[in-house]
């Protein structure tokens, strides 16, 4: 191995570069003002808070993607024009190792991690103002970026500590049981006991208890650990959260700390210092008239389109108020008109040529300048509802589950769930957080959870070991040990 590819492309990103610290007039502004060396970093509570937000900036990088993974691996999207990027790799099966995207979400992960791991050391021998909350962010962000490369990699290095580029080197692959037992419960079970319930000013955004107990209960899902996952999640239920009578209103990107937020990726265009996102352009149609009409600049990229399978899944929910967010009018727009549903029946069409997008997603559609303003929704109280009713169900308590997901239906404008037999409810279950949660990034997570992935994705060139994706070949070579560092069967 070529040791100076070895000292700038280490396989974990771990090397003191990492460490840059970031302030901001509030909290979504992220902007970098130094990189001063660590050792005179850390030692006022503003440097802690500077470093947390660190922590959340290689958040923000990294789900500017997460469509990626969550989206259009799955059946509700695809890149249904261009067929020479990742969006299509992802769609397709076809990507490999050797592709970058990869490579850049390990180390956005890992960079993450990395900054957590300091602030959690360094802020062990101070007194600072704000030492409980600090902590609670950074095990909060930890747990979150391990959670996703769990589900996205499988094994994966488990690293606690900031640890040397020599000593990073020589760290393997943690079986996944190991990194949820050691670190990813833990770290959250201590996030919901630190961080406040909620902040005021420029501190809202930031994790809070119930962000927290909401992705522990996640977890607690993902694993099968029905029990567990009612427990918690029934607990976010007395914080305080609503669902909002208007389903549209959660992606007024104007307005994204409302009653049913929980926590979401924060984004900020116009700034000039890379804080916008990029799918809000990424999922729009290439058409100059369209983007005009919603204030977007650039080129639509056309990446992450509804497929005719969800299309299909919204037509079977007669009346179902989310359709037309979710899924923009096919083959057009409507002159002059942003809101829908539609109420000007006189609005004049405007269709799209040949081989535009047909179809398209209204959920992040802002006006754009340097970037897009809209959040990734991480999680919202509709999601925790539709856990808690899984998890009831797999309980065997399938009448109060009803109650749950009945209230998602409600506000979508359908027709109540009743006296469903538990394998009847696990069908319901997995209709209904298909249609509130399309275009969110949880389709693929939840189809690999429930077993189901294969069966519905085979015919779109889905082989049975894809339920991970391929680790970053550059990664692999890297570390240069199968018996260490393997990459993942069947790639």
């Amino acid at each position: 191995m070529k040791i100076n590819k070895y000292k700038t492309s280490f396989g974990l990103m771990i090397m003191i570069m990492c460490l840059i610290a970031f302030s901001c007039d509030d909290f979504i502004t992220l902007s970098p003002i130094s990189n001063a060396v660590e050792d005179q970093v850390y030692q006022t509570d503003e440097d802690f808070e500077q470093a947390v937000i660190g922590i959340y900036r290689s958040l923000q990088q990294q789900y500017n993607s997460f469509w990626v993974y969550g989206d259009i691996r799955a059946d509700d999207s695809w890149a249904e024009v261009v067929k020479d990027n990742v969006a299509y790799w992802s769609d397709a099966f076809t990507m490999t190792g050797d592709h970058g995207n990869l490579n850049t979400t390990w180390s956005n992960y890992y960079t993450a991690i990395y900054r957590a791991n300091l602030v959690l050391e360094r802020i062990e021998v101070t007194n600072v103002e704000n030492k409980e909350r600090h902590i609670g962010e950074a095990k909060f962000l930890r747990a979150l970026a391990y959670f996703d490369l769990v589900r996205m990699f499988g094994d994966v290095p488990l690293v606690t500590t900031p640890v040397s580029v020599e000593e990073g080197y020589n760290i393997g692959r943690e079986p996944v049981t190991n990194i949820y037992n050691n670190l990813i419960i833990p770290d959250l079970q201590e996030a919901r006991n630190l961080l406040p319930e909620s902040y005021a000013g420029g501190d809202v955004g930031r994790a809070t208890s119930g962000a927290a107990a909401s992705i522990l209960g996640r977890v607690y899902l993902t694993q099968g650990d029905f029990g567990n996952a009612e427990s918690v999640l029934s607990e976010v239920t007395n914080m305080g959260y609503e669902l909002l009578d208007n389903y549209n209103d959660i992606f007024d990107h104007g307005n994204p700390h409302h009653n049913e937020y929980i926590f979401d990726i924060e984004y900020q265009s116009g700034i000039g210092s890379g804080q916008g996102n990029s799918f809000s352009i990424n999922f729009m149609p290439n058409l100059g008239s369209m983007l005009q009409l919603y204030g977007m600049t650039g080129v639509g990229d056309e990446f992450n389109s509804p497929t005719q399978h969800l299309i299909n899944a919204f037509d079977g929910s007669f009346g179902d108020l989310r359709r037309d967010i979710t899924i923009g009018p096919i083959g057009g727009y409507y002159h002059g008109i942003t809101d829908y549903p539609l109420q000007d029946t006189n609005a004049e069409w405007t269709p799209m040529p040949q081989p535009t997008s047909q179809t398209y997603t209204l959920k992040y559609v802002a006006p754009t300048q340097q970037g897009g303003p809209a959040n990734w929704i991480v999680i919202r109280y509709a999601d925790v509802l539709l856990m808690l009713a899984e998890a009831l169900n797999e309980n065997g308590n399938t009448p109060e589950a009803l109650t749950y997901i009945n209230q998602v239906r409600a506000r979508a404008g359908v027709e109540p769930y009743e006296n469903l037999t538990q394998q009847e409810f696990r069908k319901a279950i997995e209709l209904e957080r298909r249609l509130e949660l399309a275009m969110e990034g949880h389709r693929w997570f939840d189809l690999v959870r429930w077993g189901l992935a294969f069966e519905r994705l085979q015919q779109n060139g889905m082989q049975e070991h894809m339920t991970l994706y391929p680790l970053p070949n550059q990664q692999v070579e890297l570390i240069n040990d199968s018996a260490l560092f393997p990459q993942n069967p069947g790639y």
